[in-house]
């Protein structure tokens, strides 16, 4: 269960019962991440693709040096980091899954820690870039989910409609 930002219930100050929440279907999760792909295209061209065009054209680069394309690299990682990682740790959701009513949470049920949110955001990565076969994981895998979220020990669950903030049970 979720211990933090726990609704009170208007009638006195008891907390709220918890949200019982069961695991995001595989569709969800993957149109969840096509649309989170058109989002990043405005995230990486603020954080990104402006702060290089400045640098470029104030120090009149036209041609960069090799080393400058590891720079680069880094850049988006760490700031596609930020974003996924701040997201997941302080809301359980990115933008995306807010649209989409996902909740990324411990096994447990728990928010993310930092910890656990760098780790699923590390697995993320070679999941998704290996041809797919992380995500293709969900397929054989008895709780549908996502290699990387098997070994981070996460779960993507969906949220009913009008949910807040709150306590949250995974149904398992």
């Amino acid at each position: 269960m979720i211990q933090d930002e726990s609704p009170k219930s208007s009638f006195s100050n008891i907390p709220a019962k918890p949200i019982v929440v069961g695991l995001a279907g595989l569709r969800r999760r993957l149109v969840g991440m096509l649309y989170e792909l058109v989002l990043l295209v405005g995230i990486l061209a603020v954080g990104f693709l402006l702060p290089w065009m400045l640098l470029f054209s104030q120090l009149g680069l036209k041609n960069p040096p090799a080393w400058m394309g590891w720079l680069e690299l880094l850049h988006v990682l760490a700031l596609l980091g930020a974003y996924f990682v701040y997201s997941w740790h302080r809301l359980g959701q990115t933008l995306a899954m807010r649209t989409w009513r996902l909740r990324v949470v411990a096994a447990n049920g728990n928010k993310l820690s930092w910890g656990r949110a760098f780790l699923r955001y590390v697995l993320a990565w070679p999941s998704v870039l290996c041809f797919g076969v992380g995500i293709l994981w969900a397929f054989f895998d008895l709780d549908n989910l996502f290699l990387h979220d098997r070994l981070a020990g996460t779960r993507v669950v969906v949220l009913p409609k009008g949910a807040a903030a709150g306590n949250i049970t995974v149904a398992t």
